[in-house]
Parts: structure tokens; C-alpha cells; sequence
């Protein structure tokens, strides 16, 4: 049994049920009582009953991240702390790897643990293959509200904040374009939902100027310098001629600023080079980095907030979108 069949039981709506869940004092005592009195004959007890009978909550929120040593995800794990302190709500973080079973595992016991709702940060958690099974979430998401910081899943009680990943990289590429670049590489290190949105923008952008995409400028790695330079090099070593890189991730980037020194290559006179996110990487390189700067912090605070709101009941959108800036330093003269 789950808040959807109270919901049907009561034949009230499911942000009803959440709102007597809650304690909130707009709900009348008669569709209060409706709704306690389904649950006692459907012998339902969620997660978040005590706080719906005005006795103590638990006032914690769990976190998911694959990679906590990941510089954008431990970003937004600090900032989603911090936001969740400012609301008085506790937080239990589990790093989970890129394993399914894994993530399935912690997303059990998190529930198992008794915590008001469940953020997920990054975009691995939503399998986006042909085949692929998101089933744990949904089932999840029948136990306790989930918020998916930069990530995307259609389902009851699933919220999603994201950055326009398509609209930030489109308008990169095409500022390239605009400066006279042709032959524009693009590294990226996810087929996630995020990364399939920024392959997208940058097809699009190429699409839209009438440049035909060769195979050889797109490579999905990992996001490893030396991986993003060892591609470079590949390209090379084949007479593959290249003016433009646009990167899915910061660190791709600088191994594009390393292959351009090894082989002493102007920037951004001969290549310009674009990272995404915005990261500490972005002012570590000579020269430093053009970043796409996709708003953690707005992003993660934004994430609490929405969390709070359907905690108390409020009526949520279930898509929220935060827009991107390009801030321009030296690797690029657009």
C-alpha cells in the first residue's frame, strides 16, 4: 500500500493526503478524517506518520551522489547541506558508484531509515539506454517524495530541477560558429539524460549553420584529462584538422588546453576551447578556461526548496528549469 491508494481510498487528491501527512491546518477535520480513516483500513503507516499526527519527524532528507570526489556533485552536495540546515532538516549522504544494484541498495535503505524525502544529485541515477530499468526510483517515489537535482524521470511524487543543458551548449557552439570556427570537436562523458541534452544542443547548433557532423568530432570518454588529450592526440596523429572544442565537462577541457600546448598550438588564436560547469579547473589552466557555468548552487537550493514545498504540501511543478551563463575567459575571442 502507498499514498496513491489512500489517495483512491479516500477520494481525495494525493497533495491531500500529503497535507494531512504534513499536519497542515488547511485541511478541514472532515477530509482529515476521510484520509486517517483510509489509512487505518488499508493498515497504511508511511514514512513520514509521525510528522502527519503533529509528533516528532524524523527532519531528515536523504542525498544520493555516484561520486562524492566528483568536483559538481561534491559542489552540490555542500550546497544542498547548507540549504538543508537553513531549513533544520538533517541529511544522510550515501555515495553509491555507478552500479545499478548499488544505487537500488542505498535508495532501500535510505526509505529503511525513515527519511522525510530523497534528493538525487547528478544525472546517473536515470538510465536512459534502450532497456533500461528506472523501476527502483518510481517504486521509491511511492514512499517518499524524490527530487532529482539535474536529472529527469516522469512519475508520481518525482520533481526535477535541471539546468537547459540543450539551450547552454547550442548557444556555445553557435557563438563558435559566429566567430568563423567550422570543424568543432565535442567530448562529453555521460549518455545520462543531462548528457544526452548537451550532445543535442551541439548537434543542433552544427545543423542549424549547415555544417555537417563527422563522426570523428564527437567522442563520449571519461571525464579524465588525459583521456580528453589522448582523443585530441588520436586526431592528430590522423591529420584530422580540428579549430573548436566544446566540452561536456570542465576536465575534458583542460586536457584540450594541454594537447593544444604540447603541440603548441595558439589559444585561442589557432583552437578555442569551452568547458561546462564552471568548476575550480576553469581558473587552474593557462590560459583559463570558457566555462558554461550551469548554476550548481541555484540549482541544489532550488532542489531543498521544492522538496520543502511538497513537504508542506504545496502543489509543485514537476519540471523546473534553471538557465545557464557562458563566462567567457581566455580560451575563447568570440
Amino acid at each position: 500500500m502507498n499514498i496513491y491508494d489512500v489517495s483512491k481510498k479516500a477520494g481525495v487528491s494525493i497533495a491531500t493526503v500529503s497535507r494531512v501527512l504534513n499536519g497542515n491546518a488547511n485541511v478541514s477535520d472532515k477530509t482529515k478524517n476521510k484520509v486517517l480513516v483510509a489509512m487505518k483500513e488499508l493498515d497504511y503507516t508511511p514514512n513520514i506518520f509521525a510528522r502527519g499526527l503533529g509528533l516528532n519527524t524524523m527532519k531528515t532528507i536523504g542525498i544520493m551522489c555516484s561520486d562524492s570526489s566528483d568536483t559538481y556533485l561534491a559542489n552540490a552536495v555542500y550546497y544542498l547541506e547548507q540549504e538543508l540546515r537553513r531549513h533544520n532538516y538533517d541529511s544522510i549522504l550515501c555515495c553509491t558508484g555507478q552500479d545499478s544494484e548499488t544505487k537500488k541498495k542505498y535508495l532501500d535503505l535510505l526509505i529503511s531509515k525513515r527519511v522525510d524525502g530523497i534528493i538525487l544529485a547528478g544525472s546517473q541515477f536515470v538510465l536512459n539506454q534502450p532497456g533500461s530499468d528506472n523501476r527502483y526510483i518510481l517504486n521509491a517515489a511511492k514512499e517518499v517524495p524524490i527530487v532529482l537535482a539535474n536529472g529527469f524521470l516522469p512519475g508520481k511524487n518525482i520533481y526535477s530541477v535541471m539546468c537547459n543543458d540543450t539551450a547552454a551548449v547550442y548557444d556555445a557552439t553557435s557563438r563558435l560558429i559566429a566567430a568563423g570556427r567550422r570543424q568543432i570537436v565535442y567530448l562529453y562523458t555521460s549518455t545520462s539524460y543531462s548528457g544526452m541534452n548537451k550532445l543535442k544542443g551541439y548537434k543542433n547548433a552544427l545543423s542549424d549553420a549547415g555544417i555537417p557532423l563527422r563522426e570523428e568530432w564527437t567522442h563520449l570518454c571519461t571525464k579524465n584529462i588525459q583521456r580528453a588529450k589522448d582523443y585530441l592526440n588520436t586526431l592528430y596523429d590522423k591529420g584530422i584538422s580540428f579549430d573548436a572544442v566544446v566540452t561536456s565537462d570542465d576536465s575534458l577541457a583542460v586536457g584540450a588546453v594541454k594537447y593544444a600546448y604540447e603541440h603548441r598550438i595558439a589559444i585561442p588564436e589557432q583552437l578555442q576551447i569551452i568547458g561546462y560547469n564552471n568548476s575550480v579547473l576553469a581558473n587552474c589552466t593557462e590560459p583559463e578556461l570558457t566555462s558554461i557555468d550551469s548554476k550548481v548552487e541555484q540549482l541544489s537550493v532550488k532542489a531543498v526548496n521544492i522538496l520543502m514545498q511538497v513537504l508542506s504540501g504545496h502543489d509543485v511543478p514537476a519540471e523546473n528549469i534553471i538557465a545557464a551563463d557562458i563566462i567567457k575567459r581566455n580560451t575563447t575571442n568570440f
